[in-house]
């Protein structure tokens, strides 16, 4: 197969190292000459430091080197099977540069967008066979991260999608299928991980290393939510919140934080910028909470030292559930996808779903009624689905028995 990719940037990149992995003949397209050259410098790093690790050898770098080719001109991808369209996160570009290579790729050329939070339809719009069109949405690092969400389109055929899972499936990838709605499944289900914290830390119960703590020790998360926030930017990170907030007509559940436009605002970005929610040094690692709680509220008083982190990790993970409840509910994704692609995609302890079996369906109900009641917050509503499976007394996994036992 031979795979096109647009974009030489930190994504384009290593998804180019994937395909040219899985034994493709791979071209990297970008504008700009010194962007591939950087491109092709940082792929040497890479493999040589796989090679001290003992992971590939001498030969296996050059067969992947062999395998990519750079090139300037969108009509060099004119021989491609398949188009992986990895640029800056707008659409009237997305759509310009679509309708251009279209032009140039034959008739039976996939083309297909990594992007993280657009619409797959609105993109498809821009071709004149848009039925070629997909979602196939890499996490960074691609070669590192196992989830790659494949989204079909209403346009997409369904013998493209299915082509696009095996090959995908191929490199050596766990692929959750996903519906063409904000955020597939990651970035719609992961948002209270965020907007929760941010929720807490605004109130005034916690600071912001007492709530990563909370996460990391009671919850086996590997990153607490402001330390990974800093990690991702948070520029990049109000962005996708503001996106998917949009996008769902204004959903109090995905709401920004004021917070994080400020620091956005600021230029307190994370580690990029050395200073977010904390301070960092020139080895990028944390030297200092920057941003200070405000005022406690009355609810500390309430809460003793051994039950905040407690109240934090409960708080957070029940809404998490919650939001992975209502994308099943939705038919955004099945239930093994969905906890898929919380721990294959942003390496989740366990799944969401998983993990409300664990807890128990009534425990998630009632601490989400706990909170609607104590808020009247639409936020805090809880999905039909756990309501509805709290009083027929199933679990999600189990659930799925029954249903093959009812047909049978």
């Amino acid at each position: 197969m031979i795979v096109g990719i647009i974009g030489s940037g930190t994504m384009g990149s290593g998804i180019a190292q994937v395909a040219a992995t899985a034994g493709n003949t791979v071209k990297v397209f970008d504008t700009r000459k010194e962007a591939l050259e950087k491109s092709k410098l940082a792929l040497e790093k890479i493999l040589s430091r796989l090679i001290v690790k003992g992971r590939i050898t001498e030969a296996d770098k050059d067969h992947i080197q062999g395998n990519i080719q750079y090139v300037d001109s969108l009509k060099s991808l004119d021989n491609t099977d398949l188009v992986i369209e990895a640029i800056v996160e707008n659409l009237d570009i997305k759509q310009k540069v679509f309708s251009e290579l279209e032009s140039y790729v034959s008739e039976n050329t996939i083309i297909a967008s990594n992007t993280s939070s657009l619409s797959i339809a609105s993109i498809a719009a821009s071709l004149q066979k848009p039925e070629r069109c997909v979602g196939i949405h890499f996490f960074n690092p691609a070669p590192l991260m196992k989830l790659v969400e494949v989204i079909p389109a209403v346009q997409t055929s369904q013998g493209v999608t299915q082509k696009v899972v095996e090959t995908i499936s191929d490199w050596k990838k766990v692929v959750a299928l996903a519906k063409d709605t904000p955020g597939f499944i990651v970035n719609r289900v992961a948002r209270p991980f965020y907007g929760e914290s941010l929720r807490i830390f605004e109130e005034g119960l916690a600071d912001v290393s007492t709530i990563d703590k909370s996460l990391k020790e009671l919850g086996g998360f590997r990153m607490g939510p402001f330390e990974l926030m800093d990690f991702i930017g948070n520029d990049v990170n109000y962005t996708v919140t503001e996106t998917v907030f949009t996008a769902f007509y204004y959903d109090p559940r995905y709401k920004p934080s004021l917070t994080q436009k400020r620091l956005s605002e600021a230029g307190y970005l994370g580690r990029k910028s050395g200073k977010g929610y904390y301070n960092y040094n020139n080895d990028g690692k944390i030297d200092s909470q920057n941003v200070v709680s405000p005022k406690s509220s009355s609810k500390v008083e309430k809460l003793s030292k051994e039950e905040l982190p407690q109240y934090i990790f409960n708080r957070v993970l029940v809404m998490l559930i919650n939001e992975a409840a209502d994308a099943l509910f939705w038919n955004i994704a099945s239930a093994e996808d969905i906890d898929n692609a919380m721990t294959k995609g942003v390496n989740y302890p366990k799944g969401l779903l998983a993990w409300a079996d664990q807890k128990g369906i009534d425990w998630c109900v009632n601490k989400l009624d706990k909170l609607y009641n104590e808020y009247h917050e639409d936020r805090y509503r809880c999905s039909p689905l756990l309501r509805k499976m709290d009083r027929e007394n199933r679990t999600f996994f189990a659930k799925q028995e029954h249903a093959v036992d009812n047909n049978n």
